[in-house]
């Protein structure tokens, strides 16, 4: 456990903690220990990864990177069983040699399975879920230290209640994750008319097993990613493209931001002369992007249906009145799920991300962004910038409030409720 006075920052720096102590507990025994007598509030840390204020504490960050790689796997069911710190990037290694494969993923691996988990985190495909609908089994310490686990044939209800952890359940250890058979993808990314896009965007997204709408402010025109699985081999390798052009999207908007007609023209004329692109490899590899330049983000998942209408929305709303957004506007799909705290819960959903350069302000474009998604019926990501508070997140999810009886059972002495958490969730200190 390091000493007092030690200070903690996110992956992007927009939060950050001067905390009393970082314990980093070598097995259960130690963190059964660092539970019942650390420093309170203790916040849980993966990888830095969100921009919120879920770590953030006064107390003691607990750090469980000991508590990562393989315990077990079933290869007839197809279950692989890993420790909660493992880094998604490593848990996709440990799978192929396996030969098994997340049936899905995100863009960024650098994650720990907890953290994953404690924010909903998810890729992109109607008819895939987060990574939260993959538990088979959870396995953590709760608030006085006990050892609990919920196995999905027996405990069906608490796997739901707290598969979106929040890290306000307990400290968790290990879980079981249904996997498949690993498979290989294609990758297909083209350029269309924006109003194109918008005009057959709900078409567009279902007729994949994954896509994907990148929007570049200025640019009138659309990326579109397509992931489908195919029989055939392919050695694709990720590289720095995408972070060299968003470096040309950050200068053309330093030189051009008061020349909106100049940019639209420089940057839409290049787009629409951008070939497609296609590319076949293992799905890990093909999932993950190369993400260097430091952001903050904010995303929130709205009823499919109000997709397009936001989306056009947000797009109004950068060229308008904050030309200084260059990063583009990131569009997804997830299928609904029955997690209580789940930003899908019994919905489908369409995810809309923006993103703003680390080394400068986004609040007032955020406040703007986040008044449409709001109005349309959005659920905010809980690792992403928002401004809700517990009376509009119970307002939002039907089973908030039973989820909190839950959280009180399993942490009866608020051992895991910082301020911010206490703010976030309504509970009294």
């Amino acid at each position: 456990m390091a000493g007092e006075g030690v200070s903690w920052r996110n992956w992007s720096g927009s939060v950050g903690a001067e905390v009393q102590a970082i314990a980093r507990p070598a097995d259960e025994e130690q963190l059964r220990e660092t539970i019942q007598q650390a420093p309170g509030p203790l916040r849980l840390v993966g990888s830095g990864h969100s921009f919120t204020p879920l770590v953030a504490t006064s107390g003691t960050v607990v750090d469980l990177a000991a508590f990562s790689g393989l315990i077990g796997h079933d290869d007839v069911q197809t279950t692989a069983t890993v420790g909660a710190g493992t880094k998604l990037g490593q848990l996709t290694e440990l799978l192929a040699g396996l030969g098994q494969a997340l049936p899905n993923m995100g863009d960024i691996d650098k994650q720990t399975v907890a953290g994953a988990l404690a924010t909903a985190t998810h890729g992109s495909g109607l008819g895939l879920g987060a990574y939260h609908t993959q538990l088979r089994m959870m396995r953590f310490l709760e608030g006085r230290g006990a050892e609990r686990e919920f196995l999905v044939d027996r405990d069906q209800e608490m796997i739901e209640a707290t598969g979106v952890t929040l890290g306000v359940f307990g400290a968790l250890t290990a879980v079981t994750f249904q996997n498949v058979p690993r498979y290989n993808l294609r990758r297909k990314r083209s350029m269309q008319p924006l109003g194109q896009v918008l005009d057959n965007f709900e078409t567009l997204m279902a007729a994949h097993r994954s896509a994907e709408v990148f929007f570049v402010p200025f640019a009138r025109h659309a990326l579109i990613q397509t992931l489908d699985m195919t029989e055939e081999s392919g050695d694709f390798h990720m590289t720095s493209e995408d972070e060299a052009g968003l470096a040309t999207l950050k200068m053309l908007r330093t030189y051009l931001k008061w020349l909106p007609s100049l940019r639209r023209l420089l940057i839409g004329n290049a787009m629409a002369k951008l070939s497609d692109e296609e590319a076949v490899g293992e799905w890990m590899k093909i999932y993950v992007s190369d993400r260097q330049m430091k952001f903050n983000e904010m995303e929130y998942h709205l009823p499919f249906e109000e997709g397009s209408g936001a989306l056009t929305e947000i797009i109004t709303l950068i060229e308008k009145h904050f030309p200084q957004v260059y990063f583009p506007v990131e569009v997804r799909s997830v299928q609904a799920d029955k997690f209580w705290l789940s930003p899908f819960y019994r919905r489908d959903t369409c995810s809309i991300a923006v993103h703003h350069d680390a080394a400068e302000d986004p609040t007032a474009f955020f406040r703007a962004a986040e008044a449409i998604f709001r109005r349309r019926g959005g659920r905010p990501h809980w690792g992403k910038m928002h401004n809700l508070t517990a009376s509009d997140l119970a307002a939002s999810y039907p089973r908030f409030r039973d989820a909190m009886e839950v959280r009180r059972d399993l942490d009866p002495d608020n051992r895991f409720i910082s301020p911010y958490m206490a703010r976030l969730l309504g509970i009294a200190p």
